[in-house]
């Protein structure tokens, strides 16, 4: 699914039960991301890792759905294995795994490698992620390969680069960019524009072309 994408109101049978997307999201931001295949050791470590940092999700206001095509018993028994293996999860297991044996959601939200994408025999999902708004756009996408695990971190930074945006359209967040540290102001905003909505706040960057593009605050 591409970017401003509206994610369908899909139904699906998971760990905790069958679930009908907009109810489940209700108002709330949401993670949905795939892994290859259950009982596989980076698979492991990414789904416990998120696991472990459920609640800094749930303090960005948004549910976590993980995805496979095997199947919801593979899921439950896989679980056991994962708690297991991270010993800091906190409680149970946080956030429900979607069963799609079918392929059906993984076709759907192109999650496939362009190789597989029509073998069912020989199929698993890559690393694909999305992070989605309260009004089920698709505001991010991430796809990593299946050799390489996903950096939680980043995932969260991401929410918090989009929320922040959303909160205040009139920045962006620059490369390595973190909570608390300088956003850049948008080049549609004017000098007298930025000194009100920053008063005394405004970093300006000359460059050599003499265009003035590059303003940076703290104060956000």
């Amino acid at each position: 699914m591409r970017l401003g994408a509206t994610v369908p109101n899909f139904k699906a049978e998971t760990t905790q039960g069958p679930i009908q997307f907009y109810d489940w999201q209700g108002e709330s931001w949401a993670v949905i991301f795939s892994h290859p295949a259950d009982f596989t050791p980076v698979c492991t470590t990414e789904l416990g890792r998120i696991a472990v940092h459920a609640p800094e999700f749930a303090k960005r206001n948004t549910k976590i759905l993980a995805h496979s095509v095997d199947a919801l018993k593979s899921h439950v028994d896989w679980v056991n294995d994962i708690k297991s293996y991270c010993l800091d999860i906190p409680g149970a297991f946080p956030y429900s795994i979607i069963a799609d044996p079918t392929r059906e959601l993984a076709v759907q939200f192109d999650m496939l490698t362009e190789e597989q994408r029509n073998d069912p025999e020989a199929a698993k999902t890559v690393r694909a992620l999305y992070i989605i708004d309260p009004s089920h756009k698709v505001r991010l996408s991430m796809f990593y390969p299946m050799s390489t695990g996903r950096n939680v971190d980043e995932i969260l930074r991401c929410i918090d680069s989009l929320q922040l945006t959303d909160r205040l359209k009139v920045v962006a967040t620059p490369a390595n960019w973190t909570p608390g540290t300088k956003v850049m102001i948008l080049p549609s905003v004017t000098d007298e524009e930025a000194e009100k909505l920053f008063p005394g706040a405004v970093d300006k960057v000359s460059m050599p072309s003499g265009v003035n593009y590059v303003r940076t605050t703290e104060k956000y």
